[in-house]
């Protein structure tokens, strides 16, 4: 248990798989719930049906390769948080979010990111995950402008394992509170991904690829077993209570957050003047 933070309760939020563009709807409107005191702070665990491409919040919709996209049947979504290119499939996906004097997210980004960074390693330790936070990365700004794949390289705090980048995550801090979401991959190709990115040409899109899975790795490829859904969520839940000083309250999401959720599927999400924005 934590000794830093006095209890606190939050709820707990389990949806089924959804759609790229109903869960960031999904995600923002809790965000504005729980940012607002109608809510708890919540901590919500999901997947995505079908796959999906996602775009950080500024990233260029030309990074995109979309006959790529089609021939997989991969569906595409822009993220509220920023980031490069995520291909969400055979993963876990967590969201954090809640009100800016929520002393968990509270100072800076790198504040809350460093603290929920322990909630991700105590999780991927009961996994028998050895993983550590990345405390070290100064990347360069204009390569990493230049990458569109967001499992490249590791950032401040984001987790890593043997050297790889296991678990992504991304921050938004709006008017509404805060929202911090990622991403651990539980097994796969990694390098499926450059398959619906744009390169100059092939060899460069295998090149990635193959750079990508020496940086990059999957649960599975560290345990050397399939991970389960279902164990990895149960480790997400126990970690963040037992880390953060949490009990957590399990529920649905609320009337007014479904309700808020399908209103900004309409207007943004699903909005191609969202998506195709560069």
């Amino acid at each position: 248990m934590s000794a830093i933070f006095e209890s606190s309760r939050w709820r707990l939020v389990i949806t089924p798989p959804l759609p790229g563009a109903m869960n960031m709807a999904v995600d923002e409107a809790i965000l504005e719930a729980a940012g607002g005191g109608d809510v708890p702070p919540t901590l919500r665990l999901y997947a995505w049906e079908p796959a999906c491409l996602s775009l950080g919040y500024a990233q260029p919709y030309t990074d995109v390769f979309l006959p790529g996209l089609a021939a997989h049947g991969w569906e595409l979504v822009r993220r509220p948080t920023g980031g490069r290119a995520i291909l969400h499939v055979d993963e876990l996906t967590y969201s954090v979010c809640g009100p800016h004097d929520e002393p968990r997210l509270a100072g800076s980004v790198l504040d809350s990111y460093r603290v929920l960074a322990g909630a991700l390693l105590r999780a991927l330790h009961m996994l028998d995950i050895p993983a550590q936070a990345n405390e070290k990365s100064r990347q360069n700004a204009s390569s990493q402008a230049q990458n569109p794949v967001c499992f490249e390289a590791p950032s401040n705090y984001e987790i890593i394992v043997q050297g790889k980048k296991l678990v992504g995550s991304a921050q938004r801090r709006s008017k509404d509170g805060v929202l911090q979401h990622g991403s651990l991959p539980l097994c796969g190709d990694l390098s499926r991904i450059t398959l619906a990115l744009a390169f100059p040409n092939e060899q460069e899109r295998r090149t990635a690829a193959q750079r990508l899975l020496q940086r990059a790795a999957t649960a599975e490829m560290i345990l050397g077993r399939p991970l389960a859904w279902e164990q990895a969520a149960q480790a997400f839940a126990a970690a963040f209570a037992d880390e953060l000083n949490l009990e957590f309250i399990r529920a649905d999401l609320t009337e007014a957050e479904l309700q808020r959720a399908e209103q900004l599927l309409e207007e943004r999400y699903a909005n191609p003047g969202w998506m195709q924005r560069s």
